[in-house]
């Protein structure tokens, strides 16, 4: 447990021992009224089942101003739906790749790994969750959790997944995490072939939006975070049982850890 008062080492030093992100314990709750909090859950949980929804039909569902539900949709980091200044603004003279997977078998692990990121609800806020998604196996490489959207969470990400393994293709939106310099220079460094989806296409990333899914209906959905380390030891046991014990029917009833190392289990 990290103490912050008559603590003999810095915040900064306790989590680097204990292997905690600092995100959540400074997270501090997003101070908004309960009223645009429930909106915001909603607006997550219809996103969620239907990502091909925009603003317009978010609007019309919770019977809100569509002005509304484009201001709340741009706080939530969703891609894809309508322009604003977080994922699904392109960055400014940055790089947009062609999309490589249009009818292209993917035979094995590393193949196509995607990434993306996703908003997740809190008793008195929300974070921000990023993960990268080997396609083959469905294995969850890395992920990371934060309170906002700057994007050292999301490079974070992308150096732990390297660290482990490189793909062949790399998939993702055309937000601007995606199609910043310090993103691209870190594929190219590998050698990895970008790909994007099509410009307000959230379903070229079908795999990552099934995992967001049983993400949000097998674990956020069922309980209340209290903040940004009860998130985070939450998430981190789903993920866990995600890789390494949910078997999933598309893999013949293996887990995706299973498939991904190459295991009969």
């Amino acid at each position: 447990m990290v103490e912050r008062e008559h603590a003999e080492l810095s915040v900064v030093t306790q989590t680097r021992l204990l292997e905690l992100d600092r995100s959540g314990v400074y997270y501090v709750p997003v101070m908004v009224s309960a009223e645009e909090l429930a909106i915001k859950h909603q607006i997550d949980e219809l996103y969620t089942r239907w990502p091909f929804y925009g603003s317009r039909k978010i609007a019309d569902e919770l019977g809100i101003n569509r002005k509304a539900a484009q201001r709340h949709m741009r706080e939530m980091g969703i891609a894809g739906i309508c322009p604003g200044p977080n994922l699904s603004k392109k960055a400014a003279k940055a790089g947009v790749f062609p999309y490589l997977l249009r009818g292209l078998p993917i035979t094995h692990p590393n193949h196509v790994w995607g990434i993306d990121i996703t908003y997740i609800r809190m008793l008195k806020g929300w974070m921000y969750l990023v993960a990268v998604l080997d396609w083959y196996s469905r294995y969850v490489v890395s992920w990371e959790l934060d309170n906002s959207l700057e994007e050292t969470f999301v490079l974070n990400a992308v150096d732990r997944a390297l660290a482990k393994a490189v793909p062949m293709i790399w998939n993702s939106d055309q937000g601007s995490h995606f199609t910043s310099p310090q993103y691209i220079q870190r594929l190219q460094a590998q050698r990895i072939s970008i790909s994007m989806d099509g410009k307000g296409r959230a379903l070229d990333n079908v795999f990552t939006e099934r995992l967001w899914r049983s993400v949000k209906y097998e674990e956020v959905f069922l309980h209340d975070y209290a903040d940004g380390t009860h998130a985070r030891q939450r998430l981190d046991n789903y993920f866990d049982f995600y890789n390494h014990r949910r078997h999933h029917q598309a893999l013949d009833y293996r887990t995706p850890a299973a498939v991904y190392f190459g295991s009969n289990c």
